[in-house]
């Protein structure tokens, strides 16, 4: 028989109230245990990429943080710019693979429990770390060529339509204050 309060049986049979609040605290644990897992191996993920040339490797953690950087003799020769673009481009590759290994651990740890919140977090780590070789959605679009100043020293007037905004001062506060916000 249900009561008002909705605890029906429960009332009657203290026993089984408390078995079933044992098998709930047991269920409870033993999911815990395993998100401690998952998030265990997860903190021991490691992915690599290395360059197209092998002159560059990165590893990445699971935060996407680097945690070893290494080159090859190659490298002694590379002009400075394509050093960077090839470090920043082969992070970004590294940490591509991320969400697909962390949802691998969460299936592994986790079966097909909690598919939101699942969902949430590869949704989250996908956002941080999309798949470098997939084009960006707007190309950037290159500056406006400046016109040359006309001789004879004039400055040249803006092209139509462009605002014009004096040059700022600096006040007293700019020196005493370092915030950037």
């Amino acid at each position: 028989m249900t009561r008002p309060d909705g605890l029906g049986d429960l009332i009657q049979d203290p026993d089984e109230t408390i078995r079933r609040m044992d098998d709930w605290a047991a269920g409870f644990a033993a999911k815990a245990e395993r998100y401690q897992a998952a998030q265990e191996e997860t903190e021991r993920l490691r992915l690599t990429a290395t360059s197209s040339d092998g002159a560059v490797s990165v590893t990445v953690g699971a935060d996407g943080t680097v945690t070893d950087l290494t080159f090859s003799n190659k490298v002694k020769s590379f002009p400075l710019e394509e050093l960077s673009r090839q470090i920043l481009t082969t992070m970004r590759r590294a940490q591509s693979g991320i969400a697909d290994r962390v949802a691998g651990v969460m299936a592994e740890q986790l079966g097909d429990e909690d598919r939101e919140t699942r969902g949430a977090l590869l949704d989250s780590l996908r956002g941080r770390f999309p798949d470098p070789d997939e084009p960006d959605e707007q190309p950037p679009v290159p500056p406006a060529p400046v016109p040359p100043a006309p001789s004879g020293g004039a400055a040249a007037s803006p092209a139509p339509g462009t605002p014009t905004t004096p040059p700022r001062r600096p006040t007293a506060a700019d020196d005493e204050d370092n915030n950037p916000w």
